[in-house]
């Protein structure tokens, strides 16, 4: 549903559109065959500039890859045009990709990326319990051996393997706790050590 501000602005360039069309057609009233012709050619410009207007966003972010900055002690994630944040962490030499989740209490690794990494997942336990939007998930408590982001390199992290379907793995605060400063401020994630 459109906002007053939208349905004004649309209104506004209706009007507008109207008086230059009105003056084009008084101008041009005696070769009205070209002047269609003309109509029609920018019509379609308006209707391309709109469509790129509106598509700017998805464009830019599928045009332009956004990285995660990271230095020594400093970690500056963009936001992603689904409205997450992403980083890629090194897990026992493996990439891996997480959805940084504040709300997670625990790194969650899908069952995939868990075999990725060199974990069994027929050999776990799946005994413990977590609390998703989606329901109660089973999980199996696993240490990861070294984690890395960068030159920032973190030993024995104990995250859990989730026992559902998971797309992404999830960061969250047992690896998140280890920075001292999480903000969050134009589109941008920035972690401290």
């Amino acid at each position: 549903m459109m906002s007053t501000d939208q349905i004004m602005q649309l209104t506004y360039l209706m009007l507008l559109g109207a008086a230059v069309g009105g003056s084009v057609i008084v101008a041009g009233r005696d070769n009205l065959g070209k002047m269609a012709q003309q109509a029609a050619i920018w019509f379609l410009i308006f209707i391309g500039v709109i469509a790129a207007y509106g598509l700017w966003g998805d464009i830019s972010n599928d045009v332009n890859s956004r990285q995660a900055i990271i230095s020594d002690t400093r970690v500056e994630v963009p936001r992603s045009g689904d409205g997450h944040y992403y980083l890629t962490l090194d897990i026992n030499n493996v990439p891996v990709r997480f959805v940084v989740d504040t709300g997670a209490s625990q790194v969650v690794l899908s069952q995939q990326d868990a075999q990725r990494i060199g974990i069994d997942v027929n050999d776990l336990v799946f005994g413990g319990a977590a609390s998703t939007a989606n329901g109660i998930v089973r999980t199996a408590p696993v240490t990861l051996d070294q984690v890395s982001l960068g030159t920032i390199n973190d030993d024995r992290l104990r995250a859990v393997v989730n026992g559902g379907e998971m797309e992404d793995s999830l960061l969250g605060m047992t690896y998140l706790g280890l920075y001292s400063r999480i903000e969050i401020a134009n589109d941008q994630l920035v972690l401290n050590r």
